[in-house]
């Protein structure tokens, strides 16, 4: 992570409309939306509130992009000289988008710039490099024939991302389209538009043609309902939450599209007696309390062998108490409010719950000021499996500490759960974290580190995680189609 130092300004927001065929557009409907910066909960801007006849324009621009426009027919190497430049300007205007990044979502400006913006960059800079490296293959087979295959862009795509990090999810969605030579209709998450739709200019300005990306910011019952229902869209990606992806994949079996989901986790975070405990201490707290705990790997059941239970407890209650929430502007600040009112609720919500249900709380457990949509960093001791703060996905910076005896029970325990996002361990007997690694049901297993990401890595969800794989190449297989081809050769 890149180390930020100086306050950054309140930035300029200079799109706000929807981004269609290349041209910026109001609403058909005329109708706004407020986003607003949740540190303070002023109304930032008032953005294009698109619906059914939005997508639909998007939607056909970019239909006539991809049927008869020049980008899927590119050279493949020109597409990633292309994203090239786009990640370029990326990189020219990180401040701007960082700033913008911690005004509409509240994180830290040492988060949105020293992690997210630079991980943005690195993945469309990835993806541009396969741009010409999406290769069939030739296949013996019985006869005088000659038979190969190709790997074709699937076409139109429609692309629903979170709030969380809107503009790196907006990069995990753009990059392997682009360079698979799809069309994008996207809409971002109605808290966060503001990147999404920044990077849609630089994106433009970069020389992708018009009608590539396609930007209708909205909420989900409308917009997103509309976008996942069109006969013109081939393909659904979406990250978020469950319930909503259950809905997708039943709307979007009436036309047979492909879909692709990241979804939420109840991530189990063990710590076995011989680990560091110093790594561990500190890997525990930043795999839940990063982002304000609004990440969907967060490792927010973590698991304390006995022997280490009591002094873990007492290191992150240090911790705790020393984490400074404040102005998410400020560079010293750790942590930021949550997205939203909604969001505040739900997190105080759960920390009711859990104390209702007999965990022990350590720390927070409230509001911090009295301004702002800030959750002091919550730690419960005493969990057990069946509470509601150790099953449900909370989203917010509330961990919860279970103590267990040894590797076969929580080999068990740390499986029984619907979700199988992400998993770590920690031991400094690397043979014995391999083998647990290779019993836990999860898209991704940590060893003796916590929520690194590379764009080469994939990311996906076992079970109810999600469907397919984000990042590396199979996120770009998700963005093609196989094509046989047999050749009589008599």
């Amino acid at each position: 992570m890149a180390t930020v130092t100086e306050k950054f300004a309140r930035p300029q927001v200079r799109q706000t409309q929807c981004f269609i065929g290349g041209e910026w557009v109001p609403a058909a409907s005329g109708k706004t939306f407020e986003t607003v910066h949740p540190a303070t909960e002023e109304v930032v801007a008032e953005v294009a509130e698109g619906d059914k006849a939005d997508i639909d324009a998007a939607v056909k621009a970019a239909r006539a992009q991809f049927d008869g426009g020049e980008w899927s027919r590119m050279d493949a190497r020109d597409r990633g000289i292309l994203m090239s430049k786009f990640a370029d300007l990326l990189e020219e205007e990180a401040d701007e988008l960082a700033a913008l990044e911690t005004l509409d979502n509240g994180k830290p400006i040492r988060d949105s710039r020293g992690a997210d913006i630079p991980l943005v960059i690195d993945c469309i800079r990835y993806y541009a490099g396969w741009a010409d490296k999406i290769q069939g293959a030739t296949i013996p087979v019985r006869g005088e024939y000659f038979t190969y295959t190709r790997r074709e862009p699937v076409g139109v795509v429609g692309q629903i991302i979170p709030w969380n990090f809107p503009a790196l999810m907006v990069a995990w969605k753009w990059g392997p389209a682009l360079a698979a030579g799809c069309t994008i209709v996207m809409k971002p998450a109605e808290q966060t538009p503001l990147t999404c739709l920044r990077m849609a200019r630089l994106a433009q300005k970069a020389g992708i043609p018009d009608g590539v990306i396609n930007v209708v910011p909205g909420f989900g019952p409308t917009a997103g309902a509309a976008l996942v229902k069109h006969p013109g869209v081939d393909k659904i990606a979406f990250t978020g939450e469950g319930s909503t992806a259950k809905i997708i994949q039943r709307e979007a079996l009436e036309t047979m599209k492909r879909v692709t989901f990241e979804l939420g986790g109840k991530s189990p975070n063990i710590v076995l007696a011989d680990a560091d405990l110093d790594a561990a201490v500190e890997g525990a707290h930043f795999g839940l309390y990063f982002n304000q705990g609004q990440c969907c790997c967060a490792g927010s059941r973590l698991f304390v062998q006995e022997k280490m239970y009591d002094e873990f407890i007492d290191r992150l209650k240090a911790k705790n108490h020393e984490r400074k929430l404040g102005d998410p502007f400020d560079p010293e600040t750790e942590q930021g409010p949550q997205v939203d009112k909604a969001q505040f609720d739900k997190i105080l919500k759960y920390i009711e719950y859990g104390k209702q249900d007999g965990a022990k709380l350590v720390t927070g457990g409230k509001r911090h000021g009295d301004e702002g949509f800030y959750i002091e960093p919550t730690l419960f001791a005493g969990v057990t499996d069946d509470m509601r703060i150790a099953t449900d996905e909370i989203f917010g910076p509330v961990l919860s500490v279970l103590k267990f005896k040894d590797v076969d029970e929580i080999a068990r325990r740390a499986n029984a759960t619907n979700f199988g996002l992400a998993a770590a361990v920690w031991s400094r007997d690397i043979a014995k974290a391999h083998r647990l690694a290779s019993r836990l049901r999860a898209g991704t297993v940590w060893i003796n580190c916590y929520d690194v990401f590379d764009a080469g890595a994939p990311f996906g969800g076992f079970k109810e995680s999600g469907l397919g794989r984000e990042l590396g190449e199979a996120g770009l297989q998700a963005y093609t189609e196989t094509k046989t081809v047999t050749v009589s050769l008599t």
